[in-house]
């Protein structure tokens, strides 16, 4: 379903604390409705204000766990607020309406099924008010669960598994058989039309080894992107799902950092922004601070950064991604926290975002 849809009408409801609720029905036909109910965590705006909270819950009418508790009901004055917040959120759909965004989701928010519903149902009404979402996913703790049901060690090796060829069986199984057909199946129930994909399909990414093949076996990096599948599911007005195992020109499959994958992709749609979902709260100034978020950077900034020793470990090969993104025509890369309930909707449709973003 995209913006297009028939059918749709806004319900306002009140409540008596500072959160303010505004619910969205779109009717995909006359048995199947989607309702998305929008909560601001702010208390009431200032005529000028941008810096909205929300989160997002969306019920179908079947028996499910997506099924929302009856909305208080609404008064006048409340009818007013509710008109002025959903106003504040028109620039935001105005800027980014018929901009592509690939989002790399994994980590904590793969784990939880509450934080996969969020992830989905942000990327269904981001679809829905006219955004072009691609998903790209990973899957390392299916992958882990697997291995150890068919008795394989999982092995590491810098932060990087180690694939040799039953490894990467396996890897092919749970990411493109399992994960993906999951998500796809998720996002089509919440109202979108999702396609899931491999690098190997429409020959979307060529892979070529790594430089440490030797040690990691069949991990490889993205050689070269043929967007011509996508573009065409994205101009459908579909979301490509895509996991990140890819062939090489001789047909070898590779395991790929979902990552690297995310922002090879991005650069290759022209996409205006790339987030990756992650573990943490986003670039932090003091690594021991969560208070020291950085907000907004630029690639001399991160870079900085890095030489001072204050973005290390895992937050390197992200940051490296994104300045790579960004350098190949990407607008904007932010690395916002998976863990937070609809973070995703908290970086694209507020000022204040939802970790940082960095910029050219």
């Amino acid at each position: 379903m995209g913006a297009t849809a028939t059918g749709k009408s806004l319900h306002f409801c009140s409540s008596q604390d500072p959160l303010s609720f505004l619910s969205l029905t779109m009717t995909k036909s006359k048995a199947e409705t989607l309702n998305l109910n929008f909560r601001f965590s702010k208390p009431p705006l200032t005529p000028n204000s941008r810096r909205l909270r929300l989160s997002i819950r969306a019920s179908s009418p079947s028996s499910t766990a997506l099924n929302d508790p009856p909305l208080p009901s609404l008064t006048n004055s409340d009818l007013q607020l509710r008109v002025r917040i959903l106003s504040e959120s028109l620039p935001y759909i105005q800027k980014f309406r018929g901009k592509t965004i690939v989002v790399k989701y994994g980590g904590a928010a793969m784990k939880s099924a509450e934080l996969k519903a969020s992830v989905v149902r942000d990327l269904v009404l981001l679809s829905c008010v006219g955004l072009r979402p691609v998903l790209v996913h990973g899957g390392g703790p299916e992958i882990n669960v697997l291995l150890n049901q068919l008795n394989i060690p999982a092995q590491f090796r810098d932060g990087l598994r180690v694939t040799d060829a039953r490894t990467m069986e396996v890897v092919s199984m749970v990411l493109v058989g399992k994960v993906n057909k999951d998500l796809v199946s998720r996002i089509n129930y919440a109202g979108a039309t999702a396609v899931g994909l491999s690098g190997m399909d429409g020959r979307l990414l060529v892979a070529r080894p790594s430089p440490n093949a030797a040690q990691l076996g069949f991990v490889g990096e993205v050689a070269r992107v043929d967007p011509t599948v996508l573009q065409t599911i994205v101009d459908n007005g579909s979301i490509p799902v895509i996991a990140s195992v890819a062939a090489d020109e001789y047909g070898q499959p590779y395991n790929i950092n979902a990552d690297t994958v995310a922002g090879e992709v991005a650069a290759a749609l022209g996409a205006e922004k790339l987030i990756l979902l992650t573990d943490v709260a986003g670039i932090l100034r003091n690594r021991e601070d969560p208070g020291s978020l950085v907000k907004e950077i630029d690639i001399k900034g991160v870079k900085k950064m890095i030489e001072e020793g204050k973005v290390g470990g895992g937050m390197i090969p992200k940051v490296n991604c994104c300045i790579r993104s960004l350098d190949q025509g990407v607008t904007t890369a932010s690395i916002i926290d998976g863990r937070v309930e609809h973070s995703l909707l908290h970086e694209i449709m507020t000022d204040e975002g939802a970790g940082t973003m960095i910029t050219g």
